[in-house]
């Protein structure tokens, strides 16, 4: 009896907080019909006479950084007021690619420079600090590799610097492959909740937004008055960005504004990109926000601040209500718990929020939204599944567990036509052994199915699916990777 009311205790405690956080898309949905028709202020006649600096922070990216330079030197802007920094930290052909490239277009008459690392301290802070010692730009726009800017990138985002206040302006992402498989639709949609509703409503409601790292253009002064770039988390434009707020900067966010990027196409290097995401936020949050709550700012923003720094606490809760959900339909029904479980329905709630924040934002950008939304249900199923590896994540930022900057690997995977086959990048990932334990955590949620059905607990019978089908779908891509990985050594 005492074991089942801790299991009851731990499990309501999860709920709560996944409905707190889940509610919060209803706060962003109030915001966003309350300032739907804002838009940012902007200078019409701002020029081409100031000196840019576009920077390429990259490491061993050989398939995709030919594609970044070409799409650099198209920006149209007049190319005595362009300076390229190539920031290439690689250690494999990309040396000997970026070299060649960098000759040909200085031949052209561009103003390019390609700055090799020979150690990768700081990682993609690191190389951008050090591209700043000569960078000779009044604004700095930063781009990675499986981005490519669009011609018309500097002149539609730099009238936006139309004060001395504005240290930075985000455009947002596109997505180029997001029809190349269920996983680069499932991440598309995910995103967007991010970068359509999120930055753009936190933005216009006066809230603190962030870098996200590529697609935008800073005020190099505003780099250097926050501190500059820092390495001590895995999030150093989330860092940035709030450390720059902090000290009074404005940014701009542009959500008609894009700047189409290229999407994992496969699940291990997707579950490397988010555990870097995750405890990067962490990270941030145990630095930043003690500064946020001793600063003069109003109580809203301090309040929004820690939802934005502190929303990735969920997963652990995720996790913890994909393992209690087992035992609780046993316990339903052989306890006097019948009130407690009538109660759990208000946690129905969550998913709602969840449902129209991500409903909304297909709809503000896509006319084809309701064939999008239709994948929700994977989504979350997704989201479930990468809760154990987004959970470690948590736990050792926490824990200030310092770990290497792992970074995503590109294929210039854009059609269904187009294969990473030959991909030595991923031919050398290493799978982590976590998709050993994601199966057994999906033949566990499978029993859970298995007694929901046999209880007839029908309205706990969707949730044990997505449980099941999450870590049944992440551990198999992860491990099907890790068999051709062992066939492709064998040959």
């Amino acid at each position: 009896m005492v074991l089942d009311q801790i299991v009851l205790f731990a499990y309501i405690f999860s709920l709560i907080i996944l409905l707190l956080f889940g509610i919060h898309g209803f706060v962003m949905l109030f915001y966003h019909r309350k300032y739907a028709k804002q838009t940012p202020k902007k200078n019409e006649s701002f020029g081409t006479d100031d000196l840019i600096t576009i920077q390429l922070p990259m490491y061993n990216e050989m398939y995709v950084a030919e594609r970044l330079i070409n799409a650099i030197c198209n920006i149209d802007y007049p190319k005595d007021k362009l300076e390229i920094q190539v920031l290439d930290d690689s250690t494999d052909e990309t040396v000997d690619i970026v070299a060649k490239i960098v000759a040909d277009k200085k031949a052209e008459g561009f103003d390019i420079q390609h700055l090799h690392r020979t150690n990768r301290e700081g990682f993609k802070a690191g190389a951008l600090k050090e591209g700043l010692k000569t960078a000779k730009g009044k604004y700095v726009a930063i781009f990675d590799a499986d981005f490519i800017p669009r011609p018309d990138f500097l002149k539609k985002t730099l009238k936006y610097f139309h004060s001395e206040e504005v240290g930075l302006v985000q455009t947002r992402w596109e997505h180029m492959n997001e029809d190349y498989s269920i996983l680069t639709k499932i991440q598309a949609l995910a995103l967007n909740g991010h970068f359509v509703i999120e930055q753009s409503v936190r933005n216009k409601a006066g809230f603190f937004i962030n870098f996200n790292g590529t697609g935008g253009v800073w005020r190099k002064e505003c780099i250097f008055d926050a501190g500059n770039w820092h390495s001590d988390t895995l999030a150093e434009d989330l860092d940035l960005s709030y450390r720059a707020q902090l000290k009074g900067w404005k940014f701009i966010y542009l959500r008609d504004e894009t700047t189409p990027s290229e999407l994992p196409h496969e699940i291990n290097a997707l579950k490397a990109q988010q555990f870097r995401w995750t405890k990067g936020h962490i990270e941030t949050m145990k630095k930043i926000l003690p500064a946020v709550w001793k600063s003069d700012m109003p109580f809203r923003i301090k309040w929004q601040a820690t939802v934005h720094l502190s929303s990735n606490i969920v997963f652990p809760f995720t996790l913890m209500a994909a393992i209690l959900n087992v035992p609780l339909v046993f316990i339903k029904n052989s306890g006097p718990y019948s009130p407690f479980f009538n109660f759990m329905a208000i946690f129905v709630i969550a998913f709602i929020g969840s449902f129209m924040f991500y409903l909304y934002a297909q709809k503000d950008v896509h006319e084809d939204w309701r064939r999008r939304i239709v994948l929700f249900p994977l989504f979350m199923a997704g989201s479930m599944g990468l809760a154990l590896n987004n959970s470690r994540a948590v736990i050792e930022g926490l824990l200030d567990r310092k770990s290497e900057f792992v970074r995503t690997p590109k294929s210039k995977i854009i059609s269904k036509d187009d294969t990473a086959n030959k991909n030595k990048y991923f031919a050398n990932m290493k799978v982590d052994s976590s998709a050993l334990i994601e199966l057994l955590l999906a033949v566990y949620c499978l029993i859970g199915v298995g007694a929901s059905i046999f209880f007839m607990e029908i309205a706990a019978l969707p949730f044990q699916l997505m449980f099941f089908f999450g870590f049944a779908s992440v551990s198999y891509l992860s491990l099907k990777q890790s068999f051709a990985k062992l066939l492709r050594i064998n040959k």
